[in-house]
């Protein structure tokens, strides 16, 4: 699931057919709703996890809005990513207090026992990397969180079993 070439087959296509179907669905039970663009982008990413640029285009194309204008807001608004995410999605966090306390070494770990630099997924879609600024735990120095499930207190040597753990629960 790693990003695609710009000529590669699977950005032409709109994912599964049960995937398409869901979003021509949701656009047309949408679009005639005035400001419906940012519902159907959630509910686009909800469908395939991410927002491709083949989605973004049909979502220009079924609107009859520019495509800059789609990617405009896909791009704006964090809540939504242009790349595949892991079914666990791993945040660590770099705010200042992680930070101090050794965040970057939690960030090398992870990226060495996934394979993945920050902002990937790994090859079987089960991990994804993203960082923060502040995950409002400070006093549990540094921290990355999992899901919702939040890890404080961390050191490198920690990174190795919570991933473990997480492998197995999503056999």
């Amino acid at each position: 699931m790693k990003q695609c070439e710009a000529n590669c087959a699977a950005c032409e296509t709109l994912g599964t057919p049960e995937q398409e179907a869901a979003l021509r669905e949701v656009i047309a039970s949408s679009k005639a709703t005035p400001g419906c663009l940012m519902h159907i982008l959630q509910e686009a990413q909800a469908i395939y996890g991410y927002l491709p640029m083949q989605v973004q285009k049909t979502v220009a194309t079924e609107l009859g809005i520019p495509l800059s204008e789609v990617y405009g807001v896909v791009t704006f608004y964090s809540q939504f990513s242009l790349t595949p995410k892991g079914k666990n999605r791993i945040s660590v966090c770099l705010g200042t207090a992680c930070y101090v306390k050794g965040a970057d070494k939690i960030l090398k770990e992870v990226e060495k026992q996934l394979g993945i630099k920050c902002g990937e997924c790994t090859a079987d879609g089960l991990f994804s990397i993203d960082s923060c600024r502040c995950v409002g735990a400070c006093g549990l120095a540094p921290v990355m969180m999992i899901g919702e499930e939040v890890y404080g207190k961390l050191t490198p040597d920690k990174v190795k079993g919570i991933l473990d753990e997480h492998r197995e629960a999503s056999k």
